[in-house]
């Protein structure tokens, strides 16, 4: 039996949440999910975009805990009695040792860089920025409702990640990294 796409529960601005209590599509919670959802479609474009084989490995890895992260939100935390999985400290130490690895590598920051140089450089940046609303969203949910810490410390990391990814991207297609030189 394959998934019916539409259902038709959402036509009056509603949907549900896994443990189906309904709320508006505008809640914090969908707001969080979906932003969590959208980081993904724009980590596929950019993992579409690469060649490095380490790379896409770590965003397919990515992309899997962002649908674990985007099931998290997605339930109700009262009422669910779904299984979901869990992001562990382990997916958030991938993304450190990766960081060390590029940053042995990279000649270090002495200026802020603007967003750019390169095609799949920029891709990169405005996947860092998505991760960074996302992670706004998921901190105001987390004022307002349970949310697991490691999600919000997952978000925080990938961020740092995507960053240091753009800067090892621009190292290898030889692309310029345009510093900042704030204009006193």
């Amino acid at each position: 039996m394959s998934l019916k796409i539409y259902t038709k529960t959402g036509d009056k601005g509603q949907t549900g949440l896994l443990g189906g209590t309904r709320v508006p599509k505008h809640h914090m919670r969908i707001e969080a999910y979906g932003t969590v959802d959208e980081l993904n479609s724009w980590i596929g474009l950019l993992r579409d975009s690469i060649t490095g084989q380490q790379q896409i490995a770590v965003l397919i890895e990515t992309q899997d805990r962002l649908f674990t992260i985007g099931s998290s939100l997605a339930s109700d935390p009262e009422k669910s009695k779904v299984k979901i999985p869990h992001i562990s400290e382990e997916d958030i130490t991938l993304f450190e040792k990766e960081m060390d690895a590029m940053d042995a590598i990279l000649p270090p920051m002495k200026n802020f860089v603007l967003p750019g140089g390169h095609e799949i450089v920029s891709k990169c940046h405005i996947a860092r920025c998505v991760c960074r609303r996302a992670e706004r969203r998921v901190n105001h949910l987390a004022e307002n409702e349970p949310v697991d810490e490691l999600v919000i410390k997952y978000l925080n990391r990938l961020s740092d990640y995507l960053f240091m990814l753009s800067r090892k991207l621009a190292h290898d297609l030889n692309a310029p990294e345009t510093p900042w030189k704030p204009r006193m």
